[in-house]
């Protein structure tokens, strides 16, 4: 139950991130979930270390890092992308 609850909050967390993001993504559904819990793992472990708070447990040092995250993932594979062969 949890897994699928992290999945749609990854979901919603990627288009949140794509709709703030300057520019066009190419994601489609799987990879704009992708992104969303990338940036999860990433900005809200951070944003809870930083703000406290337990990890386990949203709040908004958790959204707004789990969005900013997501943000910079997309800032790296849009550059990726950029200078692939």
């Amino acid at each position: 139950m949890y897994l699928l609850a992290f999945l749609i909050f990854g979901f919603v967390v990627g288009l949140i991130a794509r709709a703030i993001f300057p520019g066009t993504q190419r994601l489609g559904l799987l990879m704009t979930t992708l992104l969303g819990v990338g940036g999860s793992l990433i900005g809200g472990i951070l944003g809870n270390m930083l703000f406290g708070g337990r990890w386990d447990h949203p709040n908004t040092a958790g959204w707004i890092g789990s969005i900013l995250g997501a943000m910079l993932l997309l800032a790296l594979v849009g550059r990726g992308r950029r200078h692939a062969w």
